[in-house]
């Protein structure tokens, strides 16, 4: 099991799913994702993994408002790469699996 948290480092929720996977000692690496981003190639892997793009936009985020003006999804994806701000965390990768929020059930499945 590989897994892989993205999150912000002022997110309460990415905080518990670092402390979920520590206290089961299972390893994982944490990317800033405010400062490191995700690459096309994890994004597409996660954006099929959790069912499209508009599961991976933080509502409550300053500019989530103007992605729901953008009409097509590719201009959302571009969007979504150049601010990952807009991103809703942590994300969570297990190889092909992956999930957005705080997700402890799915996660026990992953063990």
């Amino acid at each position: 099991m590989k897994i892989q948290i993205f999150g912000k480092s002022k997110c309460f929720d990415t905080k518990k799913a670092e402390r979920y996977f520590k206290e089961r000692n299972i390893p994982y690496q944490r990317i800033d994702l405010l400062r490191f981003g995700m690459s096309r190639g994890e994004f597409e892997s996660v954006k099929k993994a959790v069912g499209g793009v508009d599961a991976l936009i933080d509502k409550k985020a300053k500019d989530a408002p103007l992605l729901t003006y953008l009409a097509y999804e590719s201009d959302k994806e571009e969007k979504l790469l150049e601010n990952p701000a807009l991103f809703l965390t942590p994300v969570v990768r297990n190889g092909k699996q992956a999930t957005v929020g705080f997700r402890p059930e799915i996660w026990k499945t992953w063990e």
